[in-house]
């Protein structure tokens, strides 16, 4: 699937843009503790204008995607969940979700797993709703009161935020529980490809605005 041709255009298939504005360039990967499983809706992997979830895999070495809707059955992220040596989480808000802001996981010598959904909120309750397996892992959460940067896609409020986005604000608070041990200039560079992408969609909107006043 990786090696289909999504559109018409050139395709960098590292970060899955248009080779006319390819981000790899910015990315800086970072090794962490913690493995990251994206969990990525169809959608969005056809997605080459603003879809994150690649560029979190690419920052990301512990990391890795697997693409569908109903997960029950997926022969990989099922024996990552049945692994008596990892425990596996699902970042997901919910009632009793662990709050990273005011709880620690808990510590033991496995191996912890974080699965994350990439899709719209409507889809990923699909997603969710589908995959059983899914809906029995432990979930984690975590508060977040700034206004996301994802400025070129309309989110549902203003809250709420990206998946690279998300990851960085998983990974700012492990590093401060001491579950991960990143360095300030790791995490600072973590949302650079990302802050790009944004200001050159920005750019190109608005010089289609330019040209239209033109004509």
């Amino acid at each position: 699937m990786r090696n289909k041709v999504l559109s018409t255009r050139e395709i960098c298939f590292t970060c899955y843009r248009p080779k006319s504005s390819c981000m790899c360039k910015y990315v800086s990967k970072i090794n962490t503790n913690t493995k990251f499983v994206i969990l990525m809706h169809p959608k969005e992997y056809r997605k080459t204008k603003n879809g994150t979830g690649h560029l979190t895999n690419l920052s990301l070495k512990n990391s890795e995607i697997f693409i569908g809707i109903d997960f029950s059955k997926h022969k990989e992220v099922n024996k990552i969940i049945n692994n008596p040596k990892i425990n596996s989480y699902l970042l997901y808000p919910s009632s009793n979700s662990i709050e990273l802001n005011t709880q620690k996981l808990p510590l033991n010598n496995k191996e912890n797993v974080i699965f994350i959904v990439d899709s719209t909120w409507a889809c990923s309750k699909k997603m969710i709703r589908l995959s059983k397996n899914l809906q029995e892992l432990p979930k984690i959460s975590f508060k977040y009161t700034e206004e996301s940067n994802f400025k070129i896609k309309t989110q549902p409020n203003v809250y709420c935020l990206s998946t690279i986005e998300s990851v960085f604000c998983v990974l700012t608070l492990l590093t401060e529980q001491k579950v991960e041990n990143l360095l300030d200039k790791e995490l600072n560079s973590f949302l650079k490809p990302f802050n790009e992408m944004v200001n050159y969609q920005l750019e190109c909107a608005e010089n289609r605005k330019i040209r239209n006043k033109i004509k």
